[in-house]
C-alpha cells in the first residue's frame, strides 16, 4: 500500500574519522555521474580513502570485480576506523554555501536540507515524482554496486514544499555547533548537524506526511532503490525499503537548474552541420567565445525558439528549428505541448534519431554538465558538443505532476550534495 506522503527515517550515519584521513574535503567527491576521467584520477590520487574509490570502483578487469573491490574497501575502512557509525540514529541537516562566481556577486547560494532514509513509494503512486527517463545500463551498474556493498553511498537530491515544520527544525539545528565543517576545492563550504530529539523528529514526520517530492538529481539511483527493494521484498523490516536522500524545501531554498550538454563522440561538426536541411537555421556565432555562444543561445530561447550550439571545430554554430511539420512527424500531438517543445525532446526525437542517426549509447553520446569540458572533449576526440539552455524548473514540475518524463539528462539541479560526508550502511542498524 502506497504511503500518503513522505516518510523520512533517522539512521546511524557512517562518517569519516577526520583523524584517519588527510582532510574531510580530500575524501569527498561530486556525485558519481558528474565525475569526469580527469577528476576521477585527481580524487583517487588526492587521498587513498577518497569516496570515489567506492562510487566509481576500478573494474579490474570487469565491473563485477569492481563492485567486489568497493565492498572490500568499505569493509576495510570500517574495520580500521576510517569510517565510523554514529552512536545513535539521526536525521542530518546538511548545508552548502557556494561562493559567488566571477563577476556575479549575486550568484552565491546557501542551501540547507535534511538527509535521511526515505521510504520507497511505488512508481505511479505520486509521492516521489521522477521527471527524466532512465537507461538500463546505468541502473544495472548502480544496482550491482549497491547489492554488493550493501550501502547507500551517496544521497539523491529531492525537492519538496512543506508547511514549515521540517524547515524550522533545519534552521534550529543549523544555529548550533556542527558535527563537521569542510570546504572543498570549488570553494563550497559544507556543514553537517544531527537531529535526534524526539520532538524534532516528530515535527519533521508530521510536516512531510502530506508532501510529495520531485527527484532533482538521482533518477538512476532511485530506479536502483526500487529494483533492489523488489529483490528483497521477502524480508521483514527490510533496510532495502528505504534509500538515502537529501530533501530540500525549495520554498526556503530554491535550487539552480542548469543544462546538461551532449558530446557526440563519433560525429564531426562538419558532418553534423551538413546533415541539417531546410527545417533548420544555422549561423556562426560572431563573438567566437564560449560566453558569446551561451549568450546567443539564451537570446534564441528568449525568442521562443528551440536552439542548440554545436562546437568542437574551434567555432560555435547556433542551430535553431525545426519547422512545425518536422516536429509533428517526430513528436506526437497527443503529448503535452511543453514536452513537445523541450530542447531535449527535439534533440533526441528529431536531431539524434532522424537527422544524425546517433544511438543513445555511451560509445556514441557523452553527457557533461560543464560547458568547457564538453567543448574540450569534442575538440579532443573530433566529435560534436551540443550545448543546451537550461529548462525552467516550473516546466519540470508541471510535466512531472502530469506523469510525463523528459528525455534523460535533461536537467542538472544544484547545488548537488557532496558524496562522502555521510553514508548509510544497510548492515548498521
Amino acid at each position: 500500500m502506497a504511503a500518503a506522503g513522505l516518510s523520512l527515517a533517522p539512521f546511524r550515519g557512517l562518517r569519516y574519522d577526520p583523524e584517519k584521513v588527510s582532510s574531510l574535503a580530500a575524501v569527498t567527491s561530486p556525485p558519481y555521474d558528474v565525475v569526469d576521467p580527469d577528476g576521477r584520477l585527481r580524487l583517487e590520487t588526492g587521498d587513498p580513502h577518497n569516496i570515489v574509490r567506492l562510487i566509481l570502483p576500478r573494474p579490474q578487469p570487469t565491473a563485477e570485480s569492481g563492485y567486489r573491490q568497493a565492498a572490500r574497501l568499505l569493509t576495510e575502512w570500517q574495520r580500521t576506523g576510517v569510517l565510523v557509525p554514529d552512536p545513535a540514529p539521526a536525521l542530518y541537516v546538511y548545508e552548502q554555501h557556494t561562493p559567488p562566481e566571477d563577476g556575479d556577486p549575486g550568484s552565491g547560494t546557501l542551501q540547507r536540507g535534511l538527509i535521511g532514509a526515505l521510504a520507497l513509494s511505488e512508481p505511479g503512486a505520486g509521492v516521489v515524482l521522477p521527471h527524466e527517463d532512465v537507461m538500463p545500463q546505468p541502473v544495472a551498474d548502480r544496482v550491482g554496486l549497491m547489492r554488493t556493498t550493501k550501502a547507500n553511498l551517496e544521497p539523491l537530491l529531492l525537492t519538496y514544499r512543506g508547511d514549515g515544520g521540517a524547515a524550522d527544525v533545519v534552521e534550529r539545528a543549523a544555529s548550533g555547533p556542527p558535527l563537521l565543517t569542510t570546504t572543498t576545492l570549488d570553494g563550497t563550504t559544507h556543514r553537517l548537524w544531527s537531529v535526534t530529539a524526539e520532538a524534532d523528529l516528530a515535527a519533521v514526520s508530521t510536516d512531510l506526511a502530506t508532501c510529495r517530492a520531485l527527484i532533482a538529481d538521482g533518477h538512476h539511483r532511485w530506479a536502483m532503490y526500487l529494483r533492489l527493494q523488489g529483490e528483497y521484498r521477502h524480508l521483514a523490516n527490510s533496510p532495502w525499503d528505504r534509500g538515502l536522500v537529501l530533501l530540500v524545501d525549495t520554498a526556503r531554498y530554491p535550487l539552480r537548474v542548469r543544462a546538461i550538454h551532449r558530446v557526440l563522440r563519433q560525429l564531426p561538426v562538419d558532418k553534423a552541420l551538413s546533415a541539417l536541411d531546410g527545417a533548420w537555421s544555422v549561423g556562426l556565432v560572431e563573438d567566437g567565445t564560449q560566453q558569446g555562444a551561451l549568450a546567443a543561445l539564451a537570446d534564441a530561447k528568449a525568442a521562443g525558439l528551440n536552439a542548440f550550439v554545436l562546437a568542437g571545430d574551434g567555432g560555435f554554430h547556433l542551430v535553431t528549428g525545426p519547422d512545425e511539420e518536422t516536429l509533428r512527424a517526430a513528436v506526437p500531438d497527443d503529448r503535452p505541448e511543453e514536452y513537445r517543445r523541450l530542447d531535449a525532446t527535439v534533440l533526441h526525437s528529431v536531431l539524434l534519431d532522424r537527422v544524425w542517426h546517433v544511438p543513445d549509447a555511451p560509445e556514441h553520446i557523452g553527457y557533461l554538465h560543464d560547458t568547457a569540458a564538453a567543448v574540450r572533449e569534442a575538440e579532443r576526440g573530433g566529435g560534436t558538443a551540443v550545448l543546451l539552455h537550461p529548462v525552467d524548473e516550473g516546466v519540470v514540475r508541471r510535466l512531472a505532476e502530469q506523469g510525463v518524463t523528459m528525455p534523460r539528462k535533461s536537467t542538472s539541479f544544484g547545488p548537488k550534495p557532496a558524496t562522502g560526508l555521510v553514508l548509510r550502511s544497510l548492515l548498521v542498524r
